[in-house]
């Protein structure tokens, strides 16, 4: 079976890694069971940048292929924020609750909530680097709703479902997601190239 590493330490990408892998001969190893205190300072401009910034790093470290992905919440009356910053909207090392309550507070009797999740996934292996992207649009409703998923999910209408995806079980989720779109176009890129 192929193990190949996951650039992050997040445990709810990794569940939602495995669970949209699972049914590839790949075995998916969080990088702290490797290196226990991993770290790296997302330095890019880009999903795509901080993507590969996270990859090569593990990949060189662990002499193993190495997936990671960089998603961002862009919303059209911000701007296109928070974007790259998505995760740490609200600070460094803050929760998704405080997240989500900054971009409310932010938006606060906005009319324009239109907002899209993008996300960059990549693979980076000792023969080859791949790079995919997928996107969902949606808007931002104004109080949050749901208890599944994670980060803005609670927030986040999808324009294709009627709940958000904090309402959603998992395969509904994965049925449309950014983060699911983006691997199933990388899994395929995977099967094309042989690495699996």
């Amino acid at each position: 079976m192929k193990r190949i590493v996951l650039a992050s330490g997040n445990p709810d990408k990794l569940r939602e890694l495995r669970y949209l892998l699972r049914d590839l001969q790949v075995e998916i190893i969080p990088v702290r069971d490797l290196i226990p205190d991993w770290s790296i300072e997302e330095t890019g401009i880009t999903l795509e940048e901080n993507a590969f910034i996270k990859a090569r790093d593990v990949a060189e470290k662990t002499h193993l292929p190495a997936i990671a992905d960089d998603t961002g919440l862009f919303v059209d009356v911000l701007g296109g924020a928070p974007g790259i910053y998505a995760a740490r909207f609200a600070g460094i090392d803050c929760s998704y609750e405080n997240n989500i309550d900054k971009l409310l507070r932010t938006m606060l009797c906005e009319e324009n909530r239109r907002a899209a999740f993008r996300t960059a996934a990549v693979l980076v292996s000792p023969e080859m680097e791949l790079s995919v992207t997928g996107e969902i649009t949606g808007v931002i409703i104004e109080e949050p709703d749901g208890e599944e998923g994670f980060g803005y999910d609670p927030v986040f209408l999808p324009d294709d479902l009627d709940q958000t995806f904090a309402r959603c079980s998992t395969e509904e989720k994965h049925r449309i997601s950014h983060r699911a779109l983006a691997m199933r176009k990388l899994r395929e890129k995977f099967l094309s190239s042989g690495i699996l």
